[in-house]
């Protein structure tokens, strides 16, 4: 059985969701792209994350600031302004009668191109948007009996190549990570930045807690997650040390707790990694504090929505 930060409770309902391409929708078999899609040819597209909870899109506004940062980075050009992609949103999760434990993923390409090319100039219509709503509430059993993890030796890159912090369709190198963690027994792939230090997940940021206080990387080398900054925003609300600095295995080996975030999986905790057992449980007692400090905020984003 598959085990990881992206497990979710079985919902027969997804088998009968309607997808939202390009202004139509489609039930979930017949919901197609062209071959010549920008995305399927070259990975030239950027996508976001959205979680529904009790009717409420949460941090909507960091995530579709991300969006946009990601389009500029690329050069992507959109015909639509952030309230009308919402108000599609929002049409794809009324049209499947959606309120809460909704996980939505907006895939947005360069369009479809006249001949297989990476030439943005032989794109000929464009950009496509996908919508895709899915019921999908983390497993409770997944999340207390917590990942393990294995440090592949495939390096988050530098900036002056492809921006770690670019959430694009363009994953190879962390699917390749991900390969050799599965490989080795493990969940999931711990990555370090091309000096070493430790970045990130393959698809999550990393955590570590030691002595009451947290330590994430430097923010460099990562996917700017979300849930990754609510993390750092709940600590300095709660008068909770966290230092987002460069830290080595070294450190990781030594750590009482290790969590990663995600915006499907929140916090979730980190039991080994490269073999070594981390702290003395497998949900630990500070990391689990840190995760109703996350949802607490969550919570207040639904309050401040429903006003």
């Amino acid at each position: 059985m598959v085990h990881g930060t992206h497990n979710a409770v079985e919902d027969s309902r997804n088998k009968d969701i309607q997808i939202y391409i390009n202004g139509e929708f489609f039930p979930r078999e017949d919901a197609k792209i062209s071959v010549l899609d920008s995305g399927y040819l070259v990975g030239d597209g950027i996508w976001e994350a959205l979680r529904l909870h009790k009717g409420v899109l949460v941090f909507l506004k960091d995530h579709l600031d991300r969006l946009w940062q990601s389009a500029a980075s690329v050069g992507m050009q959109f015909p639509f302004t952030k309230e009308g992609l919402i108000e599609e949103v929002w049409k794809t999760l009324n049209k499947n009668n959606m309120q809460d434990h909704v996980h939505v993923r907006i895939m947005i390409t360069r369009g479809i191109k006249k001949t297989p090319s990476q030439d943005p100039r032989l794109t000929i219509s464009g950009p496509n948007v996908v919508i895709l709503p899915e019921y999908k509430k983390a497993s409770p059993e997944s999340k207390e009996k917590g990942i393990t993890l294995f440090t592949s030796t495939i390096r988050r890159g530098s900036p002056d190549y492809l921006d770690p912090r670019l959430n694009c369709h363009s994953k190879l190198h962390e699917v390749q990570a991900l390969i050799q963690a599965i490989e080795a027994g493990a969940d999931e792939a711990l990555m370090l930045d091309v000096n070493g230090f430790v970045a990130t997940c393959n698809a999550t940021n990393f955590f570590i807690i030691k002595d009451n206080e947290v330590y994430t990387s430097t923010g460099q080398y990562c996917m700017n997650g979300i849930t990754r900054a609510k993390v750092i925003e709940a600590c300095k609300i709660n008068n909770i040390p966290c230092h987002q600095k460069d830290f080595s295995l070294f450190d990781v080996y030594g750590a009482d707790e290790a969590f990663v975030t995600g915006t499907f999986g929140g916090l979730t905790p980190v039991t080994k990694i490269d073999g070594r057992i981390i702290g003395e449980k497998s949900y630990g007692d500070f990391t689990r504090k840190l995760s109703g400090l996350y949802n607490e905020l969550i919570d207040k984003e639904v309050a401040d929505g429903k006003d």
